[in-house]
């Protein structure tokens, strides 16, 4: 049943937007009004204008294009400072060989070493708050008794 609604909404929306599409094809071929008393002179502007604008009428490029053997010479430049940042890469040891718990240990010592500014401390006291207030309205009322 849904699918017969999604089908009808699809052809109905091809319809419109095919049917607006149509009303705005006129506006790609204008014409100007023969009545009005600026229309030769638009018209002979349009003629004029036809063709423009034409690629020799842009300026060309001020840079000169770099020659094939720079081109290679930067490339090899990048292949081998690639290839030193792949080797140093290689040398990092990604694996913890270490206790999880003493990284952990570590890092928090690290943390709590930094001292707290007394507004953050009031900002976090308030977010805290915050939070279990609307832990607070977000219970369940009880339930119901029915009897």
């Amino acid at each position: 049943m849904n699918a017969l609604i999604r089908k009808i909404a699809a052809v109905m929306s091809a319809v419109v937007a095919s049917g607006g599409l149509a009303a705005c094809a006129g506006s790609f071929d204008p014409t100007t009004d023969a009545t009005s008393p600026l229309a030769p002179r638009v018209q002979a502007l349009v003629d004029t204008n036809r063709q423009y604008p034409r690629w020799v009428d842009f300026p060309e490029s001020v840079e000169p294009m770099p020659e094939p053997v720079a081109i290679s010479a930067q490339v090899n430049t990048l292949r081998i400072t690639g290839g030193a940042l792949a080797s140093e890469v290689a040398r990092i040891d990604w694996q913890a060989t270490g206790d999880p718990a003493e990284f952990a240990a570590a890092v928090q010592a690290r943390v709590d070493a930094v001292t707290v500014a007394p507004v953050t401390q009031e900002t976090l006291d308030e977010i805290e708050d915050f939070v279990r207030r609307t832990r607070e309205r977000g219970r369940a009322p009880p339930p119901v008794d029915r009897r």
